[in-house]
């Protein structure tokens, strides 16, 4: 008798490169079906360097690499000592991000949830992995109640999905255009904190899509962490040069504070709830 098996039970078939618009439609198909069980209809999207971490856990390490340069006998020794502590104290130049994000993401959390019934719900949510994704996560589930999303991706030098993420509502991507798309399309508001190559990826790609109408809804987008970004953006520069419009400033809001980020964000919700009656 010859051996017969089901093409969707096929591993070796759906792992080919023959498969892969499969593969594509199965991460458009399956989180599709998840957010509809969940009711999950509303994201305020937190993007960010997935190598910030906790202030707490980066201000023991500069103390231990400051004392370790003072014990140091040797100069090899005191170099090998000094690049550390150089490298404790860039961590912890950018650590007040982690705690600015946690209480963001907790604020508007503890908003969403306090909205009065018919009111619509909107769920933090992330890249579900370190630094800045861990502590959006964290922020929201510091509030009764919260929940939040973790669109993960396969990466080999990174964690899985955080704990925070809610677990019906973790995900893990392999294609980051698929991820990409569930960031946006879900998306009413956006909060980018400082961040690397992935950061300034996502925040141009919604940039783009709003500059270009692709993007419809009023989707407010903070900037926040004004040091780091004008030193790394410098959009008056494209205005000066014409490759972008003076009005294109205005798709992005710059703060340095969690209570005018929280403001904005809360104000610009309401107002788009108003304009879609």
């Amino acid at each position: 008798m010859p051996i017969t098996q089901k093409a969707y039970k096929n591993i070796g078939f759906l792992t080919d490169p023959v498969a892969r618009p499969i593969r594509i439609l199965c991460e458009y198909e399956e989180p599709q079906a998840r957010f509809i069980q969940q009711k999950v209809h509303d994201t305020i999207v937190v993007f960010g360097s997935a190598r910030v971490r906790a202030p707490e856990d980066v201000a023991l390490e500069v103390v231990e690499a400051e004392e370790a340069v003072a014990a140091a006998t040797t100069e090899l020794g005191r170099e090998h000592a000094q690049r550390a502590l150089a490298q404790a104290r860039r961590a912890a130049r950018i650590a007040r991000y982690y705690g600015d994000t946690m209480e963001i993401a907790r604020r508007l959390t503890e908003w969403s949830l306090a909205r009065a019934a018919g009111k619509r719900r909107y769920l933090i949510a992330s890249g579900g992995g370190p630094g800045i994704m861990h502590a959006a996560n964290r922020g929201a589930s510091l509030v009764p109640g919260g929940r939040s999303v973790g669109l993960g991706i396969s990466l080999p030098f990174e964690e899985k999905v955080n704990e925070f993420v809610t677990p019906e509502l973790a995900f893990e991507f392999h294609y980051f255009f698929m991820r990409k798309y569930w960031f946006a399309y879900l998306a009413k508001a956006m909060v980018v904190m400082p961040g690397g190559f992935g950061t300034l990826d996502e925040l141009f790609e919604i940039l783009t899509l709003r500059q270009t109408g692709k993007i419809k809804k009023r989707l407010p987008m903070v900037l926040f962490g004004t040091e780091y970004w004008d030193h790394v953006l410098n959009l008056d520069t494209m205005v000066e040069w014409g490759t972008i419009n003076e009005r294109d400033l205005l798709l992005v809001h710059r703060t340095d504070s969690v209570e005018d980020a929280v403001a904005y964000l809360v104000r610009e919700l309401e107002v788009a709830e108003e304009d879609r009656r």
